[in-house]
């Protein structure tokens, strides 16, 4: 950090600590340190730090605060659900215990300034106080009067306070009609893909070697950078597949230079990870055991989706299974597998020779309603008369994503649908039924 030569060797070396906490974020911390000044000098009234979760906003400002000595309060402005706990914990943080106890019940602003600046009275002090909000977008949905108040809080007081402000949307976001002080801004930008490469390689394993850990994080960048540019979420991918990428060295089956069998490993695992990126439907423990339950399962239950385990109502099991046949068959093969008295076709004609790929293969393909119909009053078993119910029942196959709805928006006479789901879970769905799927598929004949 270029600008921390200057300094006295006291905060010289509190900061040579601190650049090496503070990694790939010199610039953001050197522009805070200036600003911030010197500990006795009146700083700037507030401060707006903004940039995208994880960019390091928080860990940049507590860690200068706490390797300068500075007297702070950090309040997660989430935790407040009210401004009068966001007022009492400032005033705990600074004064202790009993400082909250001075103000009344449902505390104002108001009420803030005034024990606040009878304890500083009773205890004067030069140096200046700073009050970090993290999460400040909050404050917005807050009393009206807070966050203005808070901005020029150092003029209310009459005390060498700061306020800096923690947020994850720009300044633009926060203007009041009314006005107020405009605070100093300081932007985090995203991490590049080599600064994550640096941090997250800080993380590496004591059992394995440094190159071996960033071999994989080189690995788990290449997968998920396109997608994800969170910190925390690839650190949480990192430290839950790095055991699968060893696997095949505690096996003894690879060394750590056998970097095509160590790929090969932990591919289909970064496969199953990316479904889970920024949708956490269960916790990482359970997730682990999901995986492992899976890997011992065997035959067409292995590998399905949650999906599998929806119970679905009698009748839509066979519309999903007439909307599969539909999807996958050539409508011209319909006659061939529901009509009874088709008669004879030759082979010859039913199998065309250019049809070489096959259907599953090339993915679904879209199909009016009335065959989705026709196809099912021919597969159920028992008579079902076309009543609204039927109907219903496909538009929430639609909303369950088993069906997808697709044509313009002027075919409202006739809409077209595809079917949505995998070859493995309609045949667990066809067995619940008692229906071999495989008798009717055009693929398998």
């Amino acid at each position: 950090m270029p600008a921390l030569v200057e300094q006295p060797g006291y905060a010289q070396e509190k900061l040579a600590a601190l650049s090496k906490r503070v990694l790939c974020r010199e610039t953001q911390a050197s522009t805070l340190l200036a600003l911030l000044g010197e500990p006795e000098h009146y700083s700037y009234p507030s401060i707006f730090v903004y940039g995208h979760r994880a960019s390091g906003k928080s860990h940049v400002t507590e860690s200068m605060l706490q390797e300068l000595e500075l007297p702070h309060v950090v309040v997660s402005c989430v935790e407040c659900v009210s401004s009068g706990l966001l007022l009492e914990q400032t005033l705990l943080s600074f004064f202790g215990p009993e400082a909250p106890a001075l103000l009344p019940r449902a505390p104002s602003l108001s009420d803030f300034v005034r024990v606040y600046k009878q304890l500083r009275a009773e205890s004067p002090s030069l140096q200046t106080h700073y009050i970090v909000l993290d999460r400040a977008e909050v404050l917005r949905d807050m009393e009206v009067n807070l966050l203005p108040g808070l901005l020029r809080l150092q003029e209310l007081v009459d005390d060498n306070v700061s306020v800096i402000l923690l947020s994850e949307i720009d300044w633009s976001k926060f203007r009041l009609n009314t006005g107020c002080l405009e605070p100093l801004l300081v932007h985090f930008p995203d991490y590049s893909k080599a600064e994550l490469q640096l941090i997250l390689e800080q993380d590496f394993h004591p059992l394995y070697s440094p190159e071996l850990y960033s071999l994989f994080i080189s690995i788990l960048l290449g997968v998920f950078y396109s997608v994800c540019r969170d910190l925390r979420e690839l650190r949480h991918l990192a430290a839950l597949n790095f055991s699968k990428f060893c696997e095949p060295l505690g096996k003894g089956e690879a060394k750590e230079s056998d970097t095509h069998k160590l790929w090969r490993n932990i591919e289909p695992h970064l496969k199953k990870a990316m479904q889970t990126v920024y949708l956490r439907e269960v916790s990482s423990v359970q997730w682990e055991q999901q995986q492992l339950m899976e890997e011992k399962e065997a035959g067409a239950l292995k590998g399905l989706s949650a999906y599998a385990h929806v119970e679905l109502p009698y009748y839509s099991k066979f519309l999903l299974i007439a909307a599969y046949l539909a999807s996958y068959n050539p409508a011209r093969t319909d006659r061939r597998f529901f009509v009874k008295h088709h008669g004879k076709i030759k082979k010859t004609n039913f199998l065309k020779k250019h049809e070489k790929t096959s259907n599953h293969l090339l993915g679904p393909k879209p199909f009016p309603l009335d065959r989705l119909l026709a196809i099912f009053y021919s597969v159920v078993d028992s008579r079902v008369a076309p009543t609204a119910s039927i109907f219903s029942q496909i538009s929430s196959l639609v909303t369950l994503q088993l069906l997808t709805q697709v044509g313009h928006d002027d075919q409202l006479d006739s809409p077209k649908y595809k079917c949505a789901v995998s070859l493995d879970f309609i045949q667990v769905i066809s067995r619940t039924v008692s229906f071999d799927i495989i008798r009717y598929l055009y693929d398998f004949l």
